[in-house]
């Protein structure tokens, strides 16, 4: 999961008996007190389907592993695609792995929320979709890397009916064609 040094602004949800918005004024408070500047690292709840679902920063799963929710809870055609692009890619010498599949709305927003943060809000709609947008949330949506597995997809992808969505993120791919057919141009960014 994306760390963050900002406080989360999603609606309040209870956590052990207290709400959102206590916990937060508890570390403000707590922030105040220990002289930090007025920023505070919040654990922040998430909805229970996150459980496992989050392949950290930096990490990777196998595209095979249909046991991960990351990739269990992908749309049946694209964990097929992904299973038949893996196959073809090993061919190839290339290891595709999965830096993102499925994610749940709260860790959609939270993502957002850290665009934001680092990056203001005009700019962090180019990066990240919001959770109702995001095809990542829809399970229609995977982040492939390293960078030469990405690089492979552009330019087989389209033989599994995997076409990269948007032009600033050579590693996402979603189901866009038939196998065999001809990917659309990508969109600019997340924000079309």
């Amino acid at each position: 999961m994306h760390s963050s040094r900002s406080l989360y602004t999603t609606p309040i949800r209870r956590v052990r008996g207290l709400p959102a918005v206590a916990l937060v004024a508890i570390a403000a408070a707590f922030a105040g007190y220990t002289g930090a500047r007025g920023v505070v690292d919040v654990v922040r709840p998430t909805e229970s389907a996150d459980r496992g679902a989050v392949i950290p920063d930096g990490k990777s799963i196998p595209a095979t592993d249909v046991g991960h929710p990351a990739i269990a809870r992908l749309d049946p055609d694209l964990r097929a695609a992904l299973a038949a692009a893996t196959t073809a890619a090993k061919r190839d010498g290339i290891d595709l792995r999965v830096t993102s599949g499925w994610r749940s709305r709260a860790h959609q927003r939270q993502l957002l929320d850290d665009a934001v943060a680092r990056n203001g809000a005009h700019r962090a709609r180019q990066l990240v979709a919001t959770p109702d947008r995001s095809a990542h949330v829809q399970g229609r949506a995977v982040d492939i890397g390293p960078t030469d597995a990405a690089y492979w997809m552009q330019v087989n992808g389209s033989r599994v009916g995997l076409c990269q969505t948007f032009a600033n993120e050579v590693w996402h791919y979603e189901r866009r064609v038939e196998p065999g057919g001809a990917c659309p141009e990508p969109a600019t960014d997340a924000s079309e």
